[in-house]
């Protein structure tokens, strides 16, 4: 078992046992990136700078390899997210089919840009690739649950559902 010791991150001693145990099914620890970041994912909802080098140390690979596999992939937030997520396809049918408008007023409604939370830490809305649900365009996930042929409307009211609830 790898022992990785930080004062700045630690993943919990039970998501570090289900790592080791995956381990012995992948060729090298170096395959099991995805996975470390999923976990990190799971415990903390991002990935920091801090948990990047921790995850870089436990696989024995260099930090800039898992720089850039969090960078690269969406669904790894290199940002404290808001407590919900609103993600909008930004690929072909879903922008042909009215994606601008979801994302316009998204940010109307919520006084934010991209990838940045709400003042109150409720919200935060995100571009991404391909949900891959093209025939029920223009698609959103929020809170990962998949909403489908979106508007502005729909989306409006997916927000003040949500705002409506307690903490």
């Amino acid at each position: 078992m790898t022992e990785v010791t930080s004062e700045k991150f630690s993943l919990s001693a039970a998501a570090v046992a289900e790592l080791e145990e995956l381990a012995k099914r992948y060729p090298t620890r170096a395959a099991l990136l995805l996975p470390a970041l999923w976990k990190v994912m799971d415990q903390e909802h991002w990935v920091s700078l801090e948990a990047m080098e921790w995850v870089a140390e436990f696989l024995d690979v260099p930090a800039a390899r898992v720089y850039g596999v969090v960078g690269f992939y969406h669904m790894y937030l290199d940002k404290p997210p808001g407590k919900h997520i609103i993600e909008v396809c930004q690929t072909t049918a879903c922008a042909i089919m009215g994606a601008e408008g979801i994302l316009d007023t998204l940010h109307e409604t919520l006084g934010v840009g991209l990838e940045e939370p709400t003042a109150d830490g409720r919200f935060m809305i995100r571009r991404v690739e391909c949900l891959g649900a093209c025939e029920h365009a223009p698609v959103c996930q929020v809170d990962h649950a998949f909403r489908f042929d979106m508007t502005p409307e729909k989306v409006k009211s997916e927000v003040e559902k949500l705002s409506q609830e307690k903490e």
